[in-house]
């Protein structure tokens, strides 16, 4: 393989021998036969497709559900490197919960000058109905994604934060159950720190952040999920069945009494925490939008009174905001005093006229994303696109500049993949799974790897053809 490429390769480190945190691992991979790991990479491919973890594709005629494909070589983190990640992670997320109880209630990050008004007033993320409400315990973002790249030995940025509703764990904990099962080996060779210990730690984490009107042993706690056509059903079943919580739908819950319930064999049954798989907009017809049929009528009058937790608090969409990530670094500083552990991607907010010019002077050279988008769609990735893209997507940002940031074209790192000639460098990216909870802030040591398995490609997400890996960190 191509050790001297200009993109820092995790495994080799643009040198002949392996990396530290891959040398033990490398000894191993050169032990095995070729053929047999291949052989293992099609059982884990029957694996997967047998116990169904597939996902929805919208839009596309005859492609709506896929297997994601999952390559069996690990992504490998130093306990150094990880411990690093930890802190950043950390302090980014407390810095997110401080920030958005503060703008739905005081504002002192505007009042101070340090964020202009208009992010917040006319952001569509932002969600009235919450200002001066207290969720419980405090917490606004129970379950949080940081996704993160990197592009050398120390140089590891923020690529968007997810606050809203994070997916893709039930992939991180599936592959890590199929690694174990095809090469244990590796795991006494390797001190690997688990990831199984997630679901009870989400379980823990709901259950700290209890509503008022809760007074027995133990929260009733239900994942509230679209139905079984929605992208990620897998992932909404898989995770009530791991905490052993319940898998609910709109129409198995009423509210009764000023408390949500849910039927059951024996009548209805109060809930105390609802873990929310929909979108703000579809939560409550009374509330939001009006012909939703996947939110419960009065739901968010419920949380308001204190008769119900939900996990994620509506209206934390808005940290998930492309123009207000540019002033993260800020917003970290401002609510925690310190400076940013982990940096942003350099970014231009298209709204304002001389950062506009910039980006359509520089086009062909810029990623350039939709200030709400998410899934890889609605993007332009310049070095990668034709004339035609370059100036249809010039109309767009004439046309709407205030609805996109763009960035530099990022050196993402690479880790090898298995192909049919062996190993080969894919970019990559990293989505850490962090619990907020009243007492702490739990990051499970690693997180969902996401893999472009087109050559050249720098887009990861799986409705773009991208893959995953298992992530390792070491320890001690």
């Amino acid at each position: 393989m191509d050790t001297q490429s200009k993109f820092f390769d995790e495994m080799f480190g643009g040198a002949d021998t392996p990396r530290s945190p891959y040398s033990r691992y490398f000894d191993w991979f050169e032990s095995e036969d070729p053929k047999e790991l291949r052989k293992k990479s099609l059982e884990a491919e029957a694996f997967f497709r047998r116990i169904g973890i597939t996902f929805n594709v919208y839009g596309q005629k005859g492609a709506d559900e896929r297997l994601i494909p999952f390559d069996i070589v690990p992504r490998i983190i130093s306990a150094r490197e990880w411990q690093r990640l930890e802190k950043g992670i950390e302090q980014r997320v407390r810095a997110i919960n401080a920030f958005l109880h503060d703008i739905y209630h005081r504002q002192e990050i505007v009042r101070a000058g340090r964020l202009p008004q208009a992010l917040i007033a006319r952001n569509v993320a932002f969600e009235p109905k919450m200002i001066g409400v207290n969720p419980p315990g405090g917490v606004y973002t129970h379950i949080v994604g940081t996704d993160l790249v990197r592009t050398g030995e120390d140089e590891f940025y923020v690529l968007e934060d997810n606050a809203r509703t994070p997916s893709g764990v039930s992939y991180m904990l599936e592959n890590r159950e199929t690694m174990l099962q095809m090469f244990p080996e590796l795991f006494t060779k390797l001190k690997v720190r688990p990831v199984s210990s997630y679901p009870q730690s989400l379980r823990r984490s709901l259950s700290d952040c209890a509503p008022p009107a809760f007074d027995g042993d133990k929260p009733v706690i239900a994942v509230l999920t679209p139905g079984i056509h929605n992208s990620a059903y897998f992932e909404h079943a898989f995770l009530a069945d791991q905490m052993g919580a319940e898998l609910v739908e709109a129409h198995d819950l009423r509210i009764i009494d000023g408390r949500v319930a849910m039927r059951t064999t024996r009548g209805f049954t109060p809930i105390d925490v609802i873990y929310r798989r929909i979108d703000d907009e579809y939560l409550d017809p009374l509330n939001f939008k009006p012909d939703s049929m996947l939110g419960v009528p009065g739901i968010l009058d419920v949380y308001k009174s204190g008769g119900i937790t939900i996990a994620n608090a509506p209206g934390t969409g808005i940290a998930d905001d492309k123009a207000l990530y540019s002033y993260m670094p800020d917003i970290v500083e401002f609510y925690t005093g310190e400076k940013a552990i982990l940096q942003n991607v350099p970014t231009w907010r298209c709204s304002e006229p001389d950062s506009l010019k910039y980006v359509l002077d520089n086009l062909a050279d810029l990623v350039v994303k939709e200030v709400h988008g998410s899934g890889g769609y609605g993007m332009l990735v310049g070095p990668a696109a034709s004339k035609r893209e370059l100036a249809r997507f010039e109309k767009k940002l004439r046309a709407r500049p205030g609805a996109y940031i763009a960035q530099p074209t990022l050196a993402l790192s690479t880790v090898p993949i298995m192909t049919k000639k062996g190993l080969a460098p894919r970019h990559v990216d990293l989505r850490p799974f962090v619990l907020v909870s009243p007492q702490k802030v739990r990051i499970t040591p690693g997180g969902l790897t996401r893999v472009a398995l087109k050559e050249g490609s720098l887009v990861v997400n799986s409705s773009q053809g991208g893959g995953t890996k298992d992530t390792w960190v070491l320890g001690d």
